[in-house]
């Protein structure tokens, strides 16, 4: 039997067709597409005509790739801009009509959990872990067991477009720009009240985008990708190289998708600063331990939570 799973993002949507083999979920059609839905809604609280347009078109043909790869079950959902932004009814009829399905709008706490038992799937991490998923409009961290499952969740109204569109008005960012960034990601994560704990996943475009530009993946590998560890000192070099080049030759590099080269910059500071957190809170609770953290990266998230909610039978 074969499941497809729709992840509608602010930045990004995407698509997963998987085939049940045993207790296994074997990928048959993996599809991500920049739309940048969540384009000015931070600001306007709105979903800008163009960028529904985008995002339909593009849901138009995924719908044809999950009919003519023989999906069974279909479940989509949609994320921090359409939880924000007015003119979601009419998106998600339209989106209906080119899917067969009407994409229902998750909270912040339902999308950390799907983030959590999508992202460790393939990862075979034991014990305590902390998973991040960067979106184009808001952050999910979760903590829990890799055996036991989730412990506590959160959604922080921070993502690559959001600061972006927030704070960088300079090509390249300013020093001042990057701060002020850095900053806004600093206070939301201090509100949280969490104490990351054990190893530390991030998830989504943001973070697949680094690892492939720190270590040179190209074409765009998943097998190389997910599971890759990042040390802290990768992820700031990178990170740092980014914020220097000015737009056009960010786009030019050959690991980072040319609609994604403008709010890479932002969110990558977002990642810088996860890893910043939780090297604080390792140092606060066991001071004599190593307080570099590594970052482990999941090619997996949302899309594949929802994948074994279906085939698990807890989606309709």
């Amino acid at each position: 039997m074969r499941f497809a799973a729709i992840d509608i993002g602010t930045n990004s949507v995407l698509l997963l067709v998987v085939e049940q083999r045993g207790d296994e979920l074997v990928p048959i059609v993996e599809r991500a597409t920049i739309t940048r839905l969540g384009q000015g809604v931070d600001a306007t609280r709105k979903l800008a005509p163009e960028a529904v347009t985008r995002t339909l078109d593009c849901l138009a043909q995924y719908g044809e790739e999950l009919r003519a790869a023989g999906a069974s079950k279909v479940a989509a959902v949609g994320t921090s801009a359409m939880r924000d932004a007015s003119g979601g009814d009419a998106f998600r009829a339209e989106a209906k009509a080119r899917l067969g399905v009407e994409p229902r709008v998750v909270s912040g706490r339902e999308e950390a959990e799907l983030t959590f038992e999508g992202a460790l799937s393939g990862l075979g991490l034991p014990g305590p872990v902390t998973v991040f998923d960067v979106g184009g409009g808001s952050t999910e961290i979760v903590t829990g067991d890799a055996a036991g499952g989730l412990a506590r969740a959160t959604s922080l109204d921070i993502g690559s477009v959001r600061l972006t569109e927030r704070h960088v008005k300079s090509d390249p960012p300013t020093a001042a720009e990057v701060e002020a960034v850095r900053a806004d990601v600093r206070a939301s994560l201090e509100r949280t009240g969490f104490s990351p704990s054990g190893a530390l996943v991030g998830v989504a475009g943001t973070v697949t985008t680094l690892a492939a530009y720190a270590r040179d993946v190209f074409p765009y590998d998943a097998s190389r990708v997910h599971g890759a560890r990042l040390s802290q000192d990768e992820v700031v070099r990178a990170v740092g190289s980014l914020a220097t080049m000015p737009l056009v030759s960010r786009r030019a590099l050959r690991t980072i998708k040319p609609e994604r080269a403008d709010v890479i910059v932002a969110g990558g500071v977002l990642v810088a600063e996860v890893l910043a957190w939780a090297s604080e809170a390792r140092v606060a609770h066991t001071p004599a331990v190593e307080s570099s953290v590594e970052l482990v990266v999941s090619d997996r998230g949302v899309r594949w939570g929802l994948a074994r909610r279906l085939a698990e039978g807890r989606l309709s």
